[in-house]
């Protein structure tokens, strides 16, 4: 039914969970598994663009690269093989670039990222894929 997965990671407890079903699906279906981490750089629109700004990304870029070589290596493990992606930009608009790029035909995502002040600032990026996807979409809670 599936020929193509999406998964969305932030590095969260949340995404971890969402991640397994993601590599569940792909395994049980046979499946393509994509993973994305996306840095919200619409978080930082009022820093100056100084070396702050450069500190903060190189931060969030690290974070980005430590969930996905995570991924790859739980995904490895339970004998799925994972194309890895990083993207900046508003989460849920990235998400759904993405998948329409790759041509996924599920997007798996967490009920809410890292914390719930996330939510009250930037609203939930899982609210926002479930609104606009025209493809399958999977929250998973924990």
């Amino acid at each position: 039914m599936f020929g193509t997965v999406l998964a969305a990671l932030d590095g969260s407890p949340r995404s971890e969970v969402a991640l397994a079903k993601a590599i569940d699906e792909a395994r049980l279906w046979k499946a393509s598994l994509h993973a994305v981490y996306v840095i919200e750089t619409g978080l930082f629109s009022s820093i100056p663009l100084d070396n702050t700004w450069e500190v903060i990304f190189g931060l969030l870029e690290s974070q980005g690269k430590e969930a996905l070589k995570a991924a790859e290596q739980k995904a490895a493990a339970a004998g799925v093989t994972i194309t890895p992606h990083m993207a900046q930009g508003h989460a849920g608009s990235e998400i759904l670039t993405l998948a329409k790029k790759v041509g996924a035909d599920l997007i798996v995502v967490g009920s809410h990222g890292k914390s719930n002040i996330d939510r009250l600032l930037l609203g939930s990026v899982s609210s926002y894929v479930v609104k606009y996807s025209t493809i399958t979409t999977l929250v998973v809670r924990s």
